[in-house]
């Protein structure tokens, strides 16, 4: 039998585009002689629609596109992921399905068995679980379809057992052929390499070939990476589809072979790659063609104005600098340097009229005080305020540039560098920012400006300022950082490690005492095991 993996990028809601897609797509998998093609979990809504799911019509509308693709399918089989309603009283009112199609009708419907609320996942919020699990039978071979979270049971997925069955194990006892995952699994540094783990696991546990199709594209905050994967029951990688990339997959069980395009490649490359398509995709499926970047002339907004660059083309990337008397001429010519190699439009506009009219004025409201923070906050909030009359006037989306380190400590400015639509590195500790810039960015020719690369890290806001003066080294933070917030150990635990007992108390309560302002920073692409977003879910006021 030859099987078509596509993994396709649809757009939540988009119910017209997402069936002209799989058309599309079905129409190269009959071009290659497949029998069967198979598409991504709830790839006729796009994955995840959220609350949606709650508006009676968006459920009728996913129906009517399945009933509506399935007389357009003839001479192949084809299953894909939708919604569907629970008949029943009791219960949720949806199931998480895919619907196989066979000669112009719907001939079999498999239900999700297992519904994760962990992390980003709120499935159990919408769906009712499958009461029982079968096996669909496709020309002479008995298939168990999977939906997700379904294959997800092994040991590898974590040190706890989060279910009390395995819905692969019970369907697996019915003497079926092989194992079919739709899912549409959200990527994170090393995701791709544990799903073919467990996919391995999966084969040689129930020796049986494995195919795993996964969606792809940036939906919010999540990165879809696709990395589609077929393994054969001997747990041996026998097709492999592009990572970040729409992809048709095609898989011979007979001769056991198949595409392989899988590339490896290190994490700062994986990571630039979710960043450009997450970006891509939030821009244009927000309606949005242009972007706007503010140009400080450090690491971060270089980075930025690259993946930008990356994602959307050179002449949709606008970047503004905005230089104050603490601003050095380096970061200036630096700035401009960047916009000269990546060909974007610069303008270069000094806000320090406008910053000594505030001085003008706060020195009538706060007589006697002597300048602190407030100044220098200032300084950032008047460059968010222009960056928002340039979204306003000419229709560009803001990408705010601030990264994981510094949202972690707070050391942002509220309605100043947090201000925009999209905080693009918003999951990409310093110290990786650095790598991206050196290993990717800059591998074939120099793109960043060695000075950008070079310089302390500073926020310019007063006189001979760096970033050091207020936090540890980003190679001593990050570390930290990790341990407590994605890793989730306790103080004593990371001191216990090897970190400096007074560095990390001070990290940690510049982490809970930052909370609020992680509240209101725009949507951010989420690229490690927790990022702060939906995923995070902790209370502000509280005590610390």
């Amino acid at each position: 039998m030859k099987i078509a993996a596509a993994q396709i990028n649809p757009t939540i809601g988009d119910f017209a585009g997402n069936i002209d897609k799989v058309l599309q797509y079905v129409g190269r998998a009959k071009e290659m002689e497949a029998h069967l093609v198979v598409f991504p979990e709830m790839c006729l809504t796009g994955y995840p629609p959220r609350d949606l799911l709650e508006r009676s019509y968006f459920i009728d509308a996913n129906l009517d596109a399945l009933n509506g693709l399935a007389p357009k399918v003839k001479d192949i089989g084809v299953i894909v992921g939708f919604v569907d309603r629970n008949p029943t009283a009791e219960g949720k009112p949806l199931y998480n399905a895919a619907a196989l199609l066979e000669g112009g009708d719907i001939s079999y419907v498999a239900y999700k068995s297992l519904l994760p609320t962990y992390d980003v996942f709120d499935e159990d919020r919408y769906f009712e679980p499958a009461a029982g699990t079968a096996p669909v039978k496709f020309g002479d071979m008995k298939i168990a379809l999977t939906i997700c979270e379904d294959l997800w049971t092994d040991e590898i997925c974590g040190p706890r057992k989060l279910y009390h069955r395995d819905p692969l194990a019970d369907v697996a006892k019915k003497k079926i052929g092989m194992i079919l995952n739709l899912s549409a699994s959200p990527w994170w540094i090393g995701k791709e390499k544990l799903r073919i783990e467990l996919a391995k696991h999966k084969a040689l546990e129930h020796q049986l070939p494995v195919l795993m199709v996964n969606q792809v594209g940036g939906n919010d905050e999540l990165v879809f990476d696709g990395s589609s994967v077929c393994v054969n029951e001997k747990g041996e990688i026998i097709a492999q589809a592009k990572s970040f990339e729409e992809d048709l997959m095609m898989v011979d069980l007979q001769y056991g072979a198949g595409d392989l395009r899988g590339a490896d490649g290190g994490d700062p490359d994986m990571v630039y790659r979710a960043l450009v398509l997450g970006t891509r995709d939030y821009v244009l499926k927000c309606g949005f063609k242009k972007v706007v970047i503010g140009l400080s002339g450090g690491i971060d907004s270089a980075v930025v104005a690259s993946v930008a660059t990356q994602a959307l083309g050179p002449e949709n990337v606008l970047g503004v600098i905005m230089p104050t008397e603490f601003s050095s001429h380096g970061s200036v010519h630096d700035s401009e340097a960047l916009g000269r190699s990546l060909g974007l439009q610069i303008q270069n506009l000094s806000i320090q009229g406008l910053f000594k009219a505030y001085l003008g004025e706060f020195e009538r409201l706060f007589p006697g005080k002597p300048r602190d923070v407030t100044e220098e906050n200032i300084q950032a909030r008047i460059r968010g305020n222009i960056l928002m009359a340039v979204s306003n006037k000419l229709g560009h989306l803001v990408l705010s540039t601030g990264n994981k380190s510094e949202l972690s400590t707070g050391y942002t400015t509220l309605y100043g560098d947090l201000c925009g639509g999209l905080a693009v590195l918003s999951d990409v500790p310093k110290t990786m920012v650095y790598r991206i810039a050196r290993e990717v960015i800059n591998r074939d020719r120099e793109v960043i400006p060695q000075a950008i690369l070079t310089k302390p890290p500073s926020a310019e806001l007063r006189l001979d300022q760096k970033d050091s003066d207020t936090l540890p080294d980003y190679e001593m933070l990050d570390p930290i950082l990790k341990a407590y917030v994605e890793d989730r150990r306790s103080p004593e635990d990371i001191i216990a490690g090897g970190a400096d007992a007074e560095i990390v108390k001070r990290v940690l309560w510049l982490v809970e005492t930052a909370e609020y302002k992680r509240r209101q920073m725009p949507i951010g692409l989420k690229v490690t095991t927790k990022a702060f977003g939906v995923g995070r879910r902790f209370p502000i006021a509280r005590k610390i």
